[in-house]
Parts: C-alpha cells; structure tokens; sequence
C-alpha cells in the first residue's frame, strides 16, 4: 500500500472532519456586505465539495453512501441557512456543491484503483 493510500486510510474520518468545519465556518461566516453580483463562487463550492468527498471515497467505508447523503443535505442547510448571515444562499451552490461531490467521488475512486494497480 502506497503512503498515499495509507495516509487516507488512516486518516480519513479527520480529514473530512475538517473540511466539513472549515466549509461550515467560511459559509455562515456573516459578511460585511453581500458582493454586488451574486453566482460569482461555484467554482469555490465545486472544489470544497470535491475535497470533502475525496477521503471517504478514496478509502469507501461501508458507510460511503450514507456519508455523501449527509454531505449533500449539509450543503443544502448551509445554503437554507445563508440569507440569515448576510450571505446568498442559492439553489445554483447545492448544484455546484452536488456536482464538487460526484466529481470528487469519481477522482477519488480513480486514484483508488491506480494506487491499488501500482502497488
């Protein structure tokens, strides 16, 4: 097993954890004032979702799918949560948020499967 699988294996509960509290703080962190145009930030909630996902697929604990359900429905409150922090919350961020966790899936199992061909 590669030090990069080992390391994800044994660490991917914190990991996750982290990137859970870190996405959670940046987006109910109230704002000043809102930016003028609102949409500007997909790509930011892309990857912070992609990032999430990664460990718990890369690793894919029986509990995988229950996970990622949980990930998607946390993105959904912070997004029902947002307009009462002086932020935006927008149907288009659970897309792009949806779509940073079935990105990060797939690349995560990729790089699953080429770790276990190579070693």
């Amino acid at each position: 097993m590669s030090r990069f699988s080992q390391f994800f294996h044994a660490y991917w509960k914190l990991i996750s954890l982290l990137i859970l509290i870190l996405i959670t703080v940046l987006s109910l962190t109230p704002q000043a004032e809102l930016p003028v145009v609102a949409g500007t930030d997909k790509t930011h909630h892309f990857i912070a979702y992609a990032a999430l996902i990664f460990a718990v697929a890369f690793v894919k604990p029986k509990q995988w799918l229950t996970i990622t359900v949980f990930f998607f429905c946390w993105s959904g409150a912070i997004e029902l949560i947002q307009p009462y922090v002086n932020r935006y919350g927008e149907w288009l961020d659970l897309a792009a948020n949806t779509g940073g966790l079935i990105s990060g899936f797939i690349m995560a199992r990729a790089m699953a499967y080429i770790c276990r061909a190579t070693y």
